[in-house]
């Protein structure tokens, strides 16, 4: 019976799909798996029995991510899952920043109850009008699975996408629409459009990308949309370009005490994948990577080691080593299994980064006393006997 706890509400859609062999449970010290959307596991002890983290969702900053994988705990994500509801926000987003639509809508309010308010209308909604998306340039940084959208759909809405990634996938690129300009450089992104999305994540070398810098080369008046990670731009540099009307609009996801509340900023708390159908979706998808790596050992989706699939074990036995990726750990693996007279059926192993992952099957049923024999070897995180 595998033990799941879930630390913030999950879609039924997804918990549905838990068998007979899982039970929920409340107290987070006894699961064998979590799923979590927001919460902060950082300051968590980790329960030894704890075997896999599944974040329903594609980021996963509130993760201690080493410490898991220090421990043999596998952290999925679901990539792809919320991007549709993403990316209609990142329309929306567009229109807020191209014509006055909150500042219309905050004027209506405040003057809600005057008596003569359709005339009040008309002799100052002038103030308030703004342009067509039409024949625009959009810039897209990062064609991940929000990017790709956020550009076909720009492209349908007959605006000039130029896209940048210099690591998009080769299915990726398949999806991206021909119309789309392929920039080789921010620099291009900068410079031509006047309109910019982020769709990058948070890294070392992208904190703080739209900077002084960065902002300089850009058109006067450009908007700013950022529905990927806050600490992308830095924001200092941002209202400084906003104060001289360098960035005509700056439209984010992620309110923070600095920029929200100043002319200029649509702050929207943080309602990218607040969708029922982005919940379910991301439900489902973490359920179904949970239970397949709980169950039959395969790996997708997985933020801290590789991704690694076998199937469903036909053999007698399947083993599966969390470890880290060094020399001759292939070797001492099957120099076990040999010395306890097990014939080796099926073997996969993967790497990423320090870590790796090995399953192995075999055609004799495995026995308790062959992990504590594989848990002795010198970067064995965790051992488990899935069949």
């Amino acid at each position: 019976m595998f033990k799941v706890n879930c630390l913030n509400p999950i879609a039924q859609a997804g918990l549905g799909l838990f068998s007979d062999r899982y039970q929920m449970v409340d107290n987070f010290n006894e699961a064998n798996a979590v799923l979590v959307r927001s919460a902060d596991l950082h300051s968590l002890v980790l329960p030894s029995q704890l075997e896999a983290i599944a974040r329903a969702g594609a980021g996963v900053n509130n993760i201690p991510l080493d410490r898991c994988a220090e421990l043999g705990i596998v952290v999925f994500n679901t990539p792809g899952a919320n991007a549709n509801g993403v990316k209609e926000l990142v329309i929306a987003a567009l229109l807020l920043a191209s014509r006055d639509i909150v500042g219309g809508i905050n004027w209506v309010k405040a003057n809600a109850g005057h008596p003569e308010l359709a005339q009040l209308v008309e002799k100052h909604k002038g103030q308030f009008a703004g342009t067509e998306i039409k024949g625009k340039k959009l810039g897209v940084i990062g064609l991940g699975a929000v990017g790709l959208l956020v550009a076909n759909a720009a492209i349908k809405l007959d605006m000039e996408v130029y896209g940048y990634d210099p690591y998009i996938s080769v299915d990726g690129a398949w999806k991206l629409s021909k119309h789309v300009k392929h920039s080789t450089s921010l620099e291009e992104i900068y410079r031509e459009c006047d309109f910019i999305s982020l769709h990058t994540p948070l890294t070392e070398g992208t904190k703080g990308m739209i900077n002084g810098d960065a902002l300089a080369q850009m058109k006067d008046g450009v908007k700013i949309l950022n529905f990927a990670r806050d600490l992308l731009v830095n924001d200092d540099d941002l209202l400084e370009a906003l104060q001289k009307g360098k960035v005509g609009c700056y439209v984010t996801d992620f309110p923070n005490p600095k920029v929200s509340g100043v002319g200029g900023v649509i702050s929207i708390p943080h309602l990218g994948a607040s969708t029922v159908e982005s919940e379910e979706n991301c439900a489902v998808m973490a359920v179904q990577q949970l239970m397949d790596y709980l169950e039959n050992g395969n790996i997708k989706n997985s933020v801290n080691y590789p991704d690694c699939e076998m199937g469903v074990c036909t053999h007698a036995g399947r083993i599966a080593v969390n470890h880290r990726n060094i020399p001759n750990m292939l070797g001492q693996l099957t120099a076990v299994l040999g010395q306890e007279n097990y014939n080796i059926a099926n073997l996969t192993n993967k790497s990423k980064g320090q870590w790796a992952y090995t399953m192995i099957d075999v055609e004799t049923p495995l026995t308790p006393e062959i992990t504590e024999r594989i848990k002795q070897i010198r970067g064995v995180t965790r051992v488990r006997i899935i069949k």
